[in-house]
C-alpha cells in the first residue's frame, strides 16, 4: 500500500537581492496514514518552508522542484484549482500565529461555515451545526455563544483550538501543525497536546508536528525528522532518537534541554556556533563548524542513509558512544 505522502528531492529556492537563498535541499521523506511525526530543528532550519512548498503557498520570490505526492497525486505541478480541492479538505494546516491567519474582520462562524459551504456543498444552516459541533470537539465552552464572537475576543489558547477546528472541518486525512503551542503557557500547550493526540485516534489522521521543542515531540509522535540547514539530518523512531542519537546536531538539541531526571544545578549544554548563512552554505556538511566530532572527511556532504532498521543519518562518524 503506498504512503500517504511521499517527497522525493524537495529543494526549496528563494530569490532575494543579496542572492538566492537555499531554505530547503534535497529532502525525502513518506508519511504513512494515521501516523505522527515531528519535524524539530531550530529557526531556519527548513521545518515550515518544506510544508509551505508542500502545500503551494510559497511567497512569489520562491520556486521548488522536486516530487510531493499525497494519495498518489503530484502537487507541486498542480493547478491551484486543483489544488484547492485537496488543500484544505484531504490536507491541512495549522499556522502558527493564529491571530494573523484568522480574519480580524470576520465572526468565527462566518470563517467557519465558509469552508463548509465551498467545498462541502452544505446549506448554510448544516454548515453552522457543524462548526458548533467541531467548536464543542475541541473544547471551546459556551459554543453557541462564541462561534459568533470576533478573533481578538478569543484567549490565544482558544483562538488555537478554533484553528484546529477550522483545519478539522473537511476531517483531512493529513493535518500539518506549525508550532501549534508557541507562546502558549504550558497548562495549555498541554490541552493543545492532549486534544491533538485525542482527534488523531478518533479521525484516524496523520499529524506532522513543525517545532524547536524536543520535549513536545516526545508528547505527540512516533516519529522524528531533524533538520538542519534545509536538510534533514537524522530521522527514527521517537525513543531510539532519544536514547541514542546518532547525529551530532540531534545530540546538541538534546543536550540543550532542561531535564527532571538531573540536578538542578546541573549547567544546560548549548550548541556553539551559529547556523551557517543558507545563501553561502559551506561545502560538505554544514555542521561541521559547530561539530565536537568533525574530522576531515566531513568536507565531503553526508548522504542521509539508512543505518539501522527504521533509522537514518547524514554523518560520516561510524557511531556516536
Amino acid at each position: 500500500m503506498p504512503a500517504l505522502m511521499e517527497v522525493d528531492h524537495l529543494t526549496t529556492r528563494f530569490a532575494t537581492p543579496e542572492g538566492e537563498v537555499a531554505a530547503v535541499s534535497d529532502v525525502s521523506f513518506a508519511l504513512e496514514a494515521g501516523e505522527s511525526v515531528g519535524v524539530v530543528g531550530e529557526s531556519g532550519s527548513g521545518k515550515t518552508q518544506t510544508f509551505l512548498s508542500i502545500m503551494g503557498l510559497l511567497a512569489g520570490s520562491g520556486r521548488c522542484t522536486g516530487s510531493a505526492r499525497f494519495r498518489g497525486t503530484e502537487l507541486l505541478s498542480l493547478p491551484a484549482r486543483e489544488l484547492n480541492r485537496i488543500r484544505g479538505v484531504r490536507l491541512a494546516m495549522i499556522f502558527q500565529d493564529p491571530m494573523t491567519s484568522l480574519n480580524p474582520y470576520l465572526r468565527i462562524s462566518r470563517q467557519m461555515t465558509e469552508v463548509l459551504v465551498e467545498h462541502k456543498g452544505m446549506s448554510a444552516a448544516a454548515a453552522r451545526a457543524e462548526s458548533l459541533r467541531l467548536l464543542d470537539q475541541v473544547g471551546i465552552p459556551a459554543a453557541p455563544r462564541r462561534i459568533d464572537l470576533y478573533p481578538h475576543e478569543f484567549s490565544g489558547g482558544m483562538r488555537q483550538r478554533v484553528m484546529i477546528a477550522i483545519a478539522l472541518l473537511c476531517r483531512p486525512d493529513l493535518l500539518i501543525a506549525d508550532e501549534p503551542t508557541t507562546a502558549l503557557d504550558v497548562t495549555v500547550q498541554a490541552q493543545i497536546l492532549e486534544l491533538l493526540q485525542g482527534l488523531r485516534r478518533e479521525l484516524g489522521m496523520a499529524i506532522v508536528l513543525i517545532t524547536h521543542d524536543l520535549g513536545v515531540v516526545a508528547g505527540l509522535c512516533e516519529r522524528v525528522l531533524v533538520m538542519y540547514a534545509g536538510r534533514i539530518v537524522e530521522e527514527g523512531p521517537i525513543e531510539p532518537i532519544f536514547e541514542d542519537p546518532q547525529h551530532p546536531y540531534t545530540r546538541g538539541l538534546l543536550g540543550s534541554m532542561p531535564r527532571l531526571d538531573e540536578p538542578s544545578a546541573a549547567e544546560l549544554r548549548t550548541i556553539p556556533g551559529q547556523p551557517p548563512n543558507l545563501q553561502a552554505l559551506p561545502e560538505g556538511c554544514a555542521f561541521r563548524d559547530r561539530c565536537p566530532s568533525a574530522f576531515e572527511r566531513c568536507i565531503e556532504r553526508p548522504q542521509l542513509l539508512p543505518f539501522d532498521r527504521e533509522r537514518a543519518k547524514a554523518c560520516h562518524l561510524e557511531g556516536l558512544g
